[in-house]
């Protein structure tokens, strides 16, 4: 006769006191697998080896879920670029360029967290954390955006706000349509990385900003 007892399987996420991160765990891991709109809070308790009703110790609801996992994504995101970034060293141009690399690598690399930040049709204010993060991660598109301006004469800088949106919008095209780690990538007779780079190069020089930029006119 055996003495071991089967373990509940309700309280495996409190046994070590980790169900919030185990419910992270699970929301990624159904995100990969189904996308952020393609799964139930009772499907991540489930994945997480808990009942239903325990997610309810931590989270409201599955948008509550999303967000903590957004805020996550925004938070390794800001932390990425700000490597890339490195305080524009050793020149903005270049630092500028090792910034888009670094864009399309997390899109890329981190499937889960990118689709949980852009996809999920989480309102960035739901938290106070997720507005946070997401407003750091687009503060290092903004600082490396005003480096880049500064080169310019005063009188002929356009808005950082505007060139950082810009240049957001065309990394984030292209990483959607072409730096997809899944079935939905595009095909393109280039990598990714070098699309942007050609695309960022024709929009900086036609600012007037990089070494082989025509002059402006006065």
């Amino acid at each position: 006769m055996s003495w071991k007892r089967e373990r509940p399987e309700t309280p495996r996420g409190y046994h070590h006191g980790n169900l919030k991160e185990e419910l992270v765990r699970a929301a990624l891991g159904l995100i990969r697998e189904k996308g952020p709109n393609g799964f139930t809070f009772a499907e991540a308790a489930r994945m997480a080896g808990v009942s239903p009703a325990a997610p309810y110790r931590h989270f409201r609801d599955r948008d509550e879920l999303l967000a903590d996992v957004a805020a996550r994504g925004f938070q390794a995101f800001e932390a990425a670029l700000s490597r890339a970034w490195d305080q524009g060293r050793p020149d903005p141009e270049t630092a500028f360029h090792r910034l888009g690399r670094a864009y399309l690598a997390f899109a890329h690399d981190e499937p889960a967290y990118y689709a949980a930040m852009f996809e999920a049709g989480v309102p960035l204010d739901a938290s106070a954390e997720l507005r946070a993060a997401a407003d750091s991660a687009f503060a290092c598109l903004r600082q490396a955006s005003e480096a880049l301006i500064a080169q310019l004469p005063q009188g002929k800088r356009p808005p950082a706000l505007m060139m950082a949106l810009h240049i957001w919008a065309m990394s984030h095209g292209i990483a959607a349509l072409f730096g997809r780690a899944d079935g939905g990538r595009r095909p393109l007779p280039m990598s990714a990385s070098d699309l942007l780079e050609a695309g960022t190069l024709i929009y900086l020089q036609g600012l007037g900003i990089g070494r082989n930029s025509p002059p402006k006119p006065d």
